[in-house]
């Protein structure tokens, strides 16, 4: 009977279905029809895409209903509520390069920074001081200390923004601030104006930015002084991000403000779970015009590893940041009624003083009443937990979950088993800890056999960990879903266990009801990697203010720590370059520069035609004389991915071309770190400049057996000069026969992006 109604219910949901299918093409819902560079002359861009708008819609004031952004003032295009007949009118319009729908892309420190040898930068407080970074999130909470503007002095004089809202002041500090919702939808948490009520922005600001604030702790844990990589640094926020995640069109909107408004690094903790073509991406298409302008975006790698294929943001002309480990992990022991004890994971602030209280297992809880059995308690999930029997009780759970199923049935406590996570912790909104399945055995063995099982929860300890650094298993893995002959990510940085300013109406807890206030929280992702990347980005142009985005990003990865082989299957895929290292940085002696042209020479390749290139760069000129699908061998990067299909044999030519930023005389021979299997030349094998800006080319020939089944194969090139060590990854791997030629499709379109602002893994609700 039960499999009866199951289908009914499903010949019901499709029969809907297929009704909201039907009357789906005439429902309004809001796209961007992106057309490239800006206008230029006298015409109003606003005027202009008001035209466009009435032409297809029919009359001048559907237009204007219809119309959400208008962008010009960095780039040229639009938002608007259309048709799916509208979409197709739009895009077959001549200027149009893509018409995207408004999809919703997910948001993805005291002792990072030490950890990192960068206690103290080498550049001066003035010139951080013109250094603006620009953030796309969630918004900022303007009165938390990191963001005082004591000592510095007014904003630079480049700076073009303005603060928005009700309620909101911005200072020499936080110069600048704009929100943006085009879905127009606020749920009860959300705060009209920049302010954050996530927390996350605030999280990743004072990361990147926030100034020195003593004796910052969690509830009394990790206490410290914590501080942002470059602490005299302006910061600006464009809120994009709400409590349902981060719309596309806001996204675009922000970026062509922020390249207006003058900021000088951009930094997205944020990114789509699908791979998209460069112009579907919101990100990169923002981000290319932000490096035409001058500007480095920074952005996380995603939090969907540690399977591979699964990086965001992997565009060449932008900075792709994964989440690494620091020398210091949360813990919180469990103590049983006959002395044994076990430690787990978890940021546990909560102090039960020792004492114990009576344990019981989450499947001898049920609530009947609600539907749930033994098998379905065993998790704790919400709502399946009886209270009568949880209350007062510390609960052990064979699952991990956020603690409310305890919490709201009235419990102490809980001891969560579950061994899919091991290298990053938690926060919980009541005493709890997260222990190994082996351990969670043992523990319910006790619980069987003991007439009166008890058991207490100590408080949260700080422990070495030795391993450090090591990527973390949430940090999405290449290789580059769209451009096999790219290295993605480019770097790691430290996206674990990150103590940083929060806002203090958002829950500090996984449990979104947590109504408990806190100023700084502590907090995993690689959401948290990239604004120490984009610190980094933001030290190298205070020192270098007239360094293009490609050469603060050379810098940062040539320079980066080598990373220890042994604690990844995966190598570069993990951690790209290395991790970052950001006091080498400012002094790289070779950078590996690249301009627009470059990139678009790169889109040729890519299979873009001349015309949609065009659009893009606003240049008539812009041509691709071999139009087609061809290999990224000779973009200069600052690393050489080689991508070789099954049965094929090793062999390629890279080129590439440094630029001297060391000694005004300098001699620099190449060194290869390669399997044996491996023939590298490098030709020539010696670089010799004789000043400053002066550029040298070379060619980078790789040759080998026919591969099948080979993951990957790396090794290094590193140019040295007995200062400098200018060290590029070169990765080798097998990819499925077909995959370059189908990678470089014609860019699909209406890729879906996968929902919330939030983290979602076993259950398990956390903020990236």
């Amino acid at each position: 009977m039960a499999n009866s109604s199951g289908l009914h219910y499903l010949l019901y949901a499709l029969l809907v279905a297929a009704f909201v299918l039907n009357c789906h093409g005439h429902e309004r819902k809001v796209h961007v029809v992106y057309m490239g560079e800006r206008p230029r002359g006298d015409t109003s861009a606003q005027y202009s895409h008001h035209s466009m708008l009435a032409n297809v819609l029919g009359s001048t004031t559907s237009a204007k209903d219809a119309l959400i952004y208008s962008y010009g003032r960095s780039f040229n295009g639009f938002a608007a509520k259309l048709t799916d007949e509208d979409v197709a009118r739009f895009s077959e319009m001549e200027g149009v390069v893509s018409v995207i729908p408004n999809h919703i892309l997910k948001l993805h420190t005291t002792r990072s920074w030490d950890f990192m040898g960068f206690s103290r930068g080498k550049v001066g407080a003035s010139q951080e001081g013109d250094v603006i970074i620009g953030l796309l999130d969630t918004g900022i909470w303007p009165e938390a200390e990191s963001f005082h503007d004591q000592g510095l002095s007014a904003p630079p004089a480049k700076w073009k923004g303005i603060c928005q809202g009700a309620n909101f002041t911005c200072n020499n500090k936080l110069i600048g601030a704009r929100y943006y919702n085009s879905e127009n939808f606020y749920d009860t948490t959300d705060i009209e104006s920049p302010r954050d009520s996530e927390g996350h922005g605030t999280h990743t600001s004072s990361t990147a930015a926030g100034r020195e604030v003593p004796h910052a702790s969690y509830f009394g844990l990790a206490e410290g002084t914590a501080r942002g990589g470059v602490p005299n640094a302006r910061i600006a926020m464009y809120k994009v991000c709400w409590s349902f995640g981060c719309a596309l069109a806001d996204i675009l909107a922000a970026f062509d403000d922020a390249i207006a408004d003058g900021v000088d690094i951009l930094s997205l903790s944020l990114g789509s779970d699908e791979p998209l073509q460069y112009f579907e991406d919101p990100i990169a298409i923002g981000s290319f015009h932000a490096m035409k302008n001058g500007i480095l975006t920074s952005n996380s790698a995603g939090n969907s590893g540690p399977s591979p294929y699964t990086v965001s943001n992997y565009a060449p002309w932008t900075l792709t940041v994964a989440a690494s480990s620091i020398d210091r992990k949360f813990v919180a022991q469990v103590v049983l009624g006959n002395g044994k004890a076990y430690t787990g994971l978890s940021i546990n602030s909560f102090k039960l003083f020792g004492t114990s209280y009576p344990l019981i297992w989450g499947g001898d809880a049920a609530n009947y009443s609600a539907g749930a059995d033994p098998d379905i308690a065993r998790s704790c999930a919400t709502g399946a937990m009886n209270s009568y029997k949880v209350a007062g009780k510390i609960v052990f759970c064979e699952a991990l979950w956020d603690g409310s199923g305890i919490l709201l049935a009235n419990g102490l406590g809980t001891i969560m088993a579950d061994s899919s996570i091991t290298d990053f912790s938690f926060n919980y909104p009541l005493p709890a800890t997260l222990i190994s399945t082996e351990d969670g055995l043992q523990i319910l063995d006790y619980i069987k056999t003991t007439e009166n099982p008890i058991a207490t929860i100590l408080v949260g300890e700080t422990w070495k960990d030795v391993m450090a650094p090591s990527v973390v298993s949430f940090s999405s893995r290449g290789p580059n879903p769209i451009t096999p002959d790219i290295l993605k990510p480019d770097l790691t940085a430290p996206g674990v266990d990150i103590l940083a300013a929060w806002s203090p109406v958002a829950p500090p807890s996984v449990y979104f009801a947590d109504t408990r206030s806190v100023d700084f929280n502590i907090i995993s992702g690689t959401s948290m990697s990239c604004p120490h990347a984009s610190a980094a980005a933001a030290y190298v142009k205070a020192a270098h203010s007239n360094w293009s985005p490609a050469a603060i990003k050379s810098a940062l990865m040539t320079t980066a720590y080598v990373m220890d082989s042994r604690k990844h299957a995966d190598l570069e895929f993990a951690y790209g370059s290395g991790h970052i290292n950001p006091a080498q940085a400012i002094e790289p002696g070779l950078v590996y520069d690249a301009y627009e042209v470059d990139y678009i020479n790169f889109l040729c390749q890519q299979g873009y035609n001349s015309t949609n290139l065009r659009m893009v760069t606003g240049d008539n000129s812009s041509v691709c004389n071999n139009e087609g699908p061809g290999r990224a061998w000779d973009l200069n990067y600052p690393s050489f991915s080689l991508a070789v299909e099954d049965g094929q044999q090793i062999q390629a030519v890279f080129t590439r071309t440094v630029t001297n930023v060391g000694s005004p005389n300098s001699t620099y021979t190449a060194r290869m770190y390669m399997p044996a299997s491996v023939s590298v030349v490098i030709e020539p094998s010696v670089l010799s400049f004789s000043k400053i800006g002066e550029q040298k080319s070379f060619k980078v020939k790789v040759y080998g057996p026919k591969i099948m089944q080979q993951p990957i194969m790396s090794g290094a090139i590193s140019w040295e000069d007995g200062i400098h060590a200018v060290r590029s990854p070169l990765v080798i791997y097998n990819i499925l026969p077909g995959f370059l030629s189908s990678s470089f499709s014609t860019p699909q379109k209406n890729l879906q992006f996968n929902g919330p602002s939030m983290y979602t893994k076993n259950g398990i609700i956390g903020r990236n």
